[in-house]
């Protein structure tokens, strides 16, 4: 477990030296926030509430969502892994003696953190500081906070578990172009295009029992109170199995997947 918590530290404060892609990162994810608030205004129009997912939490969810972009997003690529796979230098990273999965796992886990955490606090700011009814509201409660904080590091794990599966497609379609259709449509069923409670019902449905509701939309319900304390300790639950599930099926394939690997070239 050493040698995977010191890699994590070292590339999270490798992370942090990216200061200007941070900086313009953050000043897209705040105009994209501006945008999708005013667009979500007109939308509800005259009307406080649709769905049940009132406009005054829906801009919370927005913000939130802007500013753990990092924490959610699935479609954030490495390409020194992806290159790895496809020129044949995964011979050198087989080489070592560490698991493969847990090593990937760890550079997934490390550059979502270092991202989120420079970008996260600026953004809430702004959020907060938005002239009402565009701003950014403090939690429900206490306990509201505490639960979104523990639903969104589970929901980091789950997100880092899901595109371990992306990148572990591309063994066999040897390019990423194809596996960016899993990230589009697990952002849809996350609720990161359209927020779930807006969904017509059906839809709302399929994406319970699939796995990307529960990275997103659950903690930002859960910090604007759209989502009580028993359904929140549900989804705790529900983030467990799928954490577990994930992890177990990701390393058995990626240990079946580098045996079978055949690296030409010399």
């Amino acid at each position: 477990m050493k040698p995977y918590i010191s890699l994590l530290r070292v590339r999270f404060l490798n992370g942090l030296q990216y200061r200007a892609a941070a900086l313009g990162g953050l000043s897209t994810q705040f105009f994209w926030g501006i945008m999708l608030v005013f667009i979500y205004k007109a939308f509800y129009g005259d009307s406080s509430s649709s769905g049940g997912f009132s406009y005054k939490d829906l801009v919370t969810f927005v913000w939130l969502q802007q500013a753990f972009l990092s924490f959610v997003f699935l479609y954030d690529w490495d390409s020194e892994m992806l290159e790895m796979i496809t020129t044949g230098g995964i011979s050198y990273e087989l080489c070592r003696p560490v698991s493969l999965y847990q090593v990937w796992y760890v550079k997934l886990m490390s550059k979502r953190l270092s991202s989120g955490a420079m970008r996260f606090a600026p953004v809430i700011a702004l959020g907060f500081l938005m002239p009402y009814p565009y701003n950014m509201s403090l939690p429900e409660s206490a306990v509201s906070f505490l639960l979104f904080a523990v639903t969104l590091f589970l929901g980091l794990i789950l997100v880092v578990s899901i595109s371990m599966l992306v990148y572990i497609s591309v063994f066999k379609t040897m390019s990423p172009v194809g596996s960016v259709s899993i990230c589009v449509v697990g952002e849809f069923f996350a609720g990161m295009t359209i927020p779930i409670p807006l969904m017509p019902p059906g839809i709302q449905r399929i994406c319970m029992i699939l796995p990307f509701r529960w990275t997103s939309d659950l903690p930002f319900r859960i910090y604007t109170g759209n989502i009580g304390t028993s359904e929140a300790l549900t989804g705790i639950a529900v983030q467990s199995f799928w954490i577990a599930v994930l992890l177990s099926i990701g390393a058995l394939i990626m240990k079946r997947v580098t045996r079978l690997s055949v690296v030409q070239g010399g």
